[in-house]
């Protein structure tokens, strides 16, 4: 047992070659109450709170991410701006790993109740901060609260609910982003502008108490389920030194020339060699089955992530849309992505395992390529919101299959684990395919030479990613054995 303050265990994770196998792992036996669903007595509870902490991680995000500019500005830190968001990812990769084995030896009821409760003091410091080195510090607290906490609450719908159920858990949690998506930033507007930016973190100081009323008393029974003397060697020192390879990462997609080259050789040198040791054996040759799957999250959400943060500023440059107009079609992704939510809780059990995913990507790689229309001077640049709205479906579809099949693939003392490795890989894939984009608009800006081809080359080469993904998603299944 490990105690909430101090994890001093040192842990090396090596995964069972039978749970590579997607189509012949064995699921543990199944506890289903007949005729209930998510809201029904037994698991009404839990299924708000996880709903609960997935709404206040989406409305955090999405406000402070809409008053940063003004943040910067009032602590006069614009200089530090994308540290504000680095330190908060690169925090949080280390309690994710953290978190995974805390769970899998301890249950999920402790790295739950400190990560929402750090995610809360981060919040509240980020709210009194007086300069930009304070607020970079809380936001770290508040990264490394929720890197805890989101690890926890996967583990959670592993343990509270059967196997049928998954699925469906992860529609409703993609559904928990459509309101902060929609109003998030109307709130974080008003608040910054006839309030105080300040109100934006302290407003979600309340959020944490549903999860940690409904969650916390009801995980009480969920211990942990690695065998007493099971050895992980070193873990949560890899995820330091691969955070620290992030971090340098980012840090040269800031800086052009030589130190941002020589920045972004080092850091690789430092992440890559980490994720081969942190990740399930063999993901980085996408070996079939679960290892597959934990990849493809870093796939997909570095393609799409990577192509939608250079919507509004396509729009706007090349177009002349208004800020207003340019995020319409993001809103309607918060919509599409839950749509495309919903049709995976429909579907998961009834088509091969991975082919939701592998359908996910395509969708992803068209709606990139589709991106392009709205770029055309004859066209009206409205036309990116149908493509964009079947991408973040095809978004919904794979991630929430994603979730249910790295639960599905994982024998119970390894779901912290593996949870773990797929919130990894989405940091992970994320920060290294937003920075490719990042360069190539940057190249083009030095040169004074940012125009529509600009965009459309960041778009097509995450299209070609994404589309890459959806071919590999197929060694998600594992072939027969003759």
């Amino acid at each position: 047992m490990i105690a909430s303050g101090s994890p001093t265990h040192e842990l090396d994770v090596e995964i069972p070659e039978q749970v590579l196998a997607a189509d012949t792992a064995a699921a543990p036996p199944e506890v289903v109450v007949p005729g209930e669903g998510l809201m029904g007595p037994s698991y009404r509870a839990v299924t708000i709170g996880v709903v609960a902490a997935m709404t206040m991680f989406a409305f955090e995000g999405i406000g402070v991410a809409s008053a940063m500019p003004v943040v910067a500005r009032s602590l006069d830190g614009l200089d530090v701006y994308a540290w504000v968001f680095n330190g908060y990812i690169v925090a949080g990769l280390v309690a994710m790993v953290l978190a995974g084995e805390w769970c899998d030896r301890a249950g999920p009821r402790p790295p739950l109740t400190l990560g929402v409760s750090l995610f809360a003091l981060g919040a509240a410091i980020a709210g009194a901060a007086w300069s930009m080195p304070v607020l970079v510090a809380a936001r770290a607290v508040q990264g490394f609260g929720m890197g805890l906490a989101i690890v926890a609450v996967y583990v959670v719908i592993g343990r509270a609910y059967p196997e049928s159920l998954r699925p469906k858990t992860f529609a409703v949690l993609s559904a928990a982003w459509v309101v902060p998506a929609i109003v998030g930033p109307l709130i974080a507007g008003y608040l910054t502008d006839h309030v105080s930016w300040r109100a934006v973190f302290w407003c979600v100081v309340p959020f944490v108490i549903p999860p940690l009323l409904l969650l916390v008393p009801r995980t009480r029974g969920f211990g942990g389920t690695l065998e007493e003397g099971a050895e992980r060697r070193g873990r949560v020192r890899l995820a330091v030194v691969a955070a620290a390879g992030l971090a340098l990462v980012q840090e040269a997609g800031t800086r052009l020339g030589r130190i941002g080259a020589a920045l972004l050789v080092v850091g690789l040198a430092l992440l890559l060699p980490m994720l081969r040791l942190l990740l399930p054996a063999g993901a980085l040759r996408f070996a079939r089955g679960l290892p597959t799957v934990v990849v493809m999250r870093g796939v997909l959400a570095g393609a799409f992530f990577a192509g939608e943060a250079f919507v509004p500023l396509a729009l706007q440059t090349v177009r002349g849309a208004s800020t207003a107009q340019a995020g319409v079609a993001l809103t309607v992704g918060a919509i599409g992505w839950a749509a495309g939510s919903q049709v995976q809780g429909r579907l998961y059990a009834r088509l091969p395992k991975g082919r939701l995913v592998e359908i996910g990507a395509l969708f992803v790689a068209f709606c990139l390529s589709w991106a392009v229309l709205s770029l055309v001077p004859s066209l009206s640049f409205w036309v990116i919101i149908p493509g964009w709205m079947v991408g973040a479906m095809g978004m919904g579809m794979s991630f929430g299959s994603i979730g249910s099949l790295v639960l599905e693939l994982s024998p119970p003392e390894d779901q912290g684990a593996n949870v773990a490795s797929l919130q990894v890989c989405d940091s992970v894939g994320s920060v290294l395919l937003v920075g490719l984009a990042g360069a190539i608009y940057g190249t083009a800006l030095a040169a004074g030479a940012v125009t529509s081809s600009t965009f459309i080359t960041i778009w097509l080469v995450m299209a070609g990613i994404a589309l890459a993904g959806a071919l590999l998603a197929r060694r998600i299944r594992v072939k027969p054995s003759s």
